[in-house]
C-alpha cells in the first residue's frame, strides 16, 4: 500500500455533515442520488452518491456522513457535485462512512 506523509493527510478536509435533502438522480449514468449536505457554518453543499443499492432516498435525510470537502467541484451530467460523500464499497453496494456518535456538522476527522 503506498504511504503518504502526515502533511498530505492534513491536506484532505474530511468533515462530518448532515444530509438535509435527497432526491433520485435519473440523469446519472449509474444509479445515484442527489444529496444536499450541511457541513456546518451555514454551508449546504451538493453531492452525487451511488448509494442506491443499500439506501432508500427517503431514509437519507437527517443522516450524518463523512465528506471530503476540498475536492474541486465535479460535473456529473447536469449536476455539480461539491463534496465527496465517503463510503465503503462492498459486494452488496456502498455503505456510508458515518460517525459512531453525533458530532457537530463541520467537525474535522483527525
Amino acid at each position: 500500500m503506498p504511504q503518504i506523509t502526515w502533511t498530505q493527510f492534513e491536506a484532505v478536509e474530511l468533515r462530518a455533515g448532515t444530509i438535509v435533502r435527497a432526491e433520485p438522480f435519473p440523469e446519472a449514468r449509474k444509479p445515484a442520488y442527489k444529496l444536499w449536505v450541511d457541513i456546518g457554518g451555514g454551508l449546504v453543499v451538493r453531492s452525487s452518491a451511488q448509494i442506491t443499492e443499500l439506501y432508500a432516498v427517503e431514509s437519507l435525510v437527517g443522516r450524518q456522513v463523512l465528506c471530503v470537502c476540498n475536492f474541486p467541484p465535479k460535473q456529473i451530467g447536469p449536476w455539480i457535485s461539491e463534496v465527496l460523500v465517503c463510503g465503503f464499497v462492498t459486494p452488496d453496494g456502498v455503505v456510508l462512512a458515518v460517525p459512531d456518535a453525533e458530532v457537530a456538522d463541520g467537525t474535522r476527522l483527525s
